[in-house]
């Protein structure tokens, strides 16, 4: 079985090559994103593997079924860059990692509260050179303080239960609610009501026709001024634009991305030596109380490994003909994630 693994990183081809018992499949790695240009380079392929910067719409869907493509095989637990009904229209089958690590994205998300909090950065440049004065690092007190989560599912489930262990009250939004959570200390409530009673609010749902743009202008007018948003899920679940506009008008005091709404073409590149051409990312890395990481929480040797292993798992059941147990047929409107 020939695949094609699309946006190939650094770290995945020795990753793939370790899981792939008996070299059963064989891996055509491309570091070139897939779209209309670069699809011809799935020709011959039965299969094709691509990453949470590949889209495929109804047309490159259309291509790859031509070119004899059955299967699609994402290397991440999100498929909003996934036409499912050009998929099923075309008999290609799509699967995905629906839980390669939940606490790692859970622990970076953490990672970004504290360093916001306690300015952990902006101290080891100063202590760098010598500066070891104590303006502007004073942070707060994550004890007793209310903690939202959107989306609690697998991801949300290990942030609520970190933030738990730090003595946080935590409130949760879903369209679903965990029992195990709730023993713990968890309360559920409405999205508004989350808005307004939270000090820090992390966003751990999917991105839907029903979480796009969830947070824009209406949202931030209902947060208490001053509250802490960590976005580790997708980027477009919050509106950039009205984001700029809560940090200029201090309804938000702290911002911590992993994720940002036009990432596609500029996270995962060295852009060191170069201009980045967006200018809404710019403004957001010039405030010093925004917090701008490439989409790096999944990327624990934990998590890389399961990835790695799972879309092996995948690519192997369609090889055989066995139940997909990581088949997605419908998209979900689900906050879980």
């Amino acid at each position: 079985m020939k695949i094609v693994v699309f946006s190939t990183r650094f770290y995945e081809p020795d990753q793939f090559n370790a899981h792939n018992s008996g070299n059963k499949l064989e891996f055509i790695f491309s570091e070139s994103r897939l779209d209309a240009k670069t699809a011809e380079l799935a020709t011959g392929a039965d299969a094709i593997s691509i990453s949470m910067h590949d889209f495929i719409d109804s047309t490159l869907m259309q291509t790859l079924a031509k070119m004899g493509v059955s299967a699609i095989a994402l290397r991440c637990a999100g498929y909003d860059n996934v036409d499912l009904d050009a998929a099923a229209k075309w008999d290609i089958k799509v699967m995905r990692v629906p839980a390669y690590s939940p606490q790692s994205v859970a622990e970076h998300a953490v990672a970004l509260i504290m360093a916001l909090n306690r300015k952990t950065h902006k101290a080891y440049n100063r202590t760098r050179n010598n500066d070891f004065s104590l303006n502007h690092l004073m942070g707060f007190d994550l004890y007793g303080k209310t903690v939202g989560i959107v989306g609690a599912g697998k991801i949300g489930s290990a942030f609520a239960r970190i933030m738990l262990g730090f003595g946080c009250k935590v409130i949760a939004f879903d369209i679903a609610e965990s029992e195990d959570l709730k023993a713990r200390g968890v309360s559920y409530c409405s999205f508004e009501t989350l808005l307004s009673t939270s000090d820090i609010i992390s966003i751990h749902c999917p991105l839907t026709d029903a979480t796009y743009h969830l947070f824009n202008k209406k949202s931030y007018k209902m947060m208490k001024p001053g509250t802490m948003l960590i976005n580790t899920a997708r980027g477009s679940v919050i509106s950039t634009l009205d984001t700029l506009a809560a940090l200029k008008e201090k309804q938000l005091g702290y911002l911590g991305m992993d994720v940002y709404e036009w990432e596609t073409g500029i996270f995962h590149t060295d852009y060191s030596a170069d201009i980045v051409k967006d200018d809404f990312l710019e403004i957001l890395l010039s405030y010093s109380n925004v917090i701008v990481t490439p989409h790096q929480a999944f990327f624990t040797q934990e998590a890389v490994t399961e990835i790695c292993r799972t879309t092996i798992e995948n690519l192997t059941a369609v090889q055989q003909q066995q139940p997909m147990i990581n088949e997605i047929k419908t998209r979900r409107h689900s906050y879980l994630l």
